[in-house]
């Protein structure tokens, strides 16, 4: 293991964690780029992003931020999907090439859309939209080792779903779900293989992204401005996806 890649998991869960995400599409990126086989590439991403994201969803349950009553329609469907999309086999092309897509597309929208005014009254959705939502993130989610968050939250703040705090709870919930199913789906693929056992050598960056996200939380929680967080993260995932995406273009 490449003696960067601890240092670069600490900084990319510092940021995600300080706008409330996971980062686990930058971790699978990095390890791409660091020439990790691309069939683990999950497994490792995933067990960062429960990591990362557990704080969080302690927290806004302490707060009462969360919205289960609600929110569970996209649940319903989003975890086995993770499962799924765990468990399916992809040629490494296609995974570079919808990593490096979601990467563009998360770090357009965290740099480019404005901040949401919060929603004084949640809007109604009922049930056939989230779970379709859900069951869709949740497949990418578990097929390329992310927990889907990124793609969840432009969705609920156009469909006026609740406040900002509450969209960033239920984004935390399903980051954190859908990991651990999507993990459980990555593990059972690779069970019967060798490369399970590979996993074990980058504990390192389990260390790495917990010290990272603990004090990404603290400086999340106001200790600096969130609209320079959001930037910072932003550039990072940006700069990060355009070689992703040029790699993916010699690949074909």
């Amino acid at each position: 293991m490449s003696l960067f890649l601890p240092p670069l998991f600490f900084v990319t869960a510092l940021l995600y964690a300080a706008v409330g995400f996971g980062g686990g599409s930058t971790y699978n990126a990095l390890l791409v780029l660091y020439g990790v086989d691309y069939r683990i590439l999950p497994t490792i991403a995933l067990a960062c992003n429960i990591i990362v994201v557990s704080g969080g969803v302690w927290r806004f349950s302490r707060a009462g931020e969360m919205q289960l009553s609600r929110f569970w329609s996209f649940l319903i469907t989003s975890i086995p999907a993770a499962w799924v999309g765990g468990r399916l086999p992809i040629a490494e092309v296609v995974f570079v090439g919808l990593l490096g897509f979601a990467l563009l597309a998360s770090g357009a929208r965290l740099l480019f859309m404005a901040q949401p005014k919060a929603a004084e009254q949640a809007s109604e959705t009922g049930i056939a939209l989230p779970m379709v939502i859900g069951a869709t993130i949740g497949l990418l989610s578990g097929l390329v080792g992310i927990g889907g968050g990124i793609f969840l939250a432009p969705i609920l703040y156009l469909m006026g779903w609740g406040t900002a705090r509450q969209i960033a709870a239920a984004c935390s919930l399903f980051i954190l779900l859908n990991s651990l199913s999507g993990l459980g789906g990555q593990v059972t693929k690779l069970g019967d293989t060798a490369l399970l056992s590979d996993v074990i050598n980058y504990w390192p960056l389990l260390v790495a992204v917990l010290i990272g996200g603990q004090i990404g939380s603290w400086l999340g929680a106001g200790r600096l401005r969130a609209d320079w967080m959001k930037r910072m993260t932003a550039i990072l995932i940006l700069y990060v996806a355009l070689r992703l995406l040029w790699r993916w273009i010699g690949m074909i």
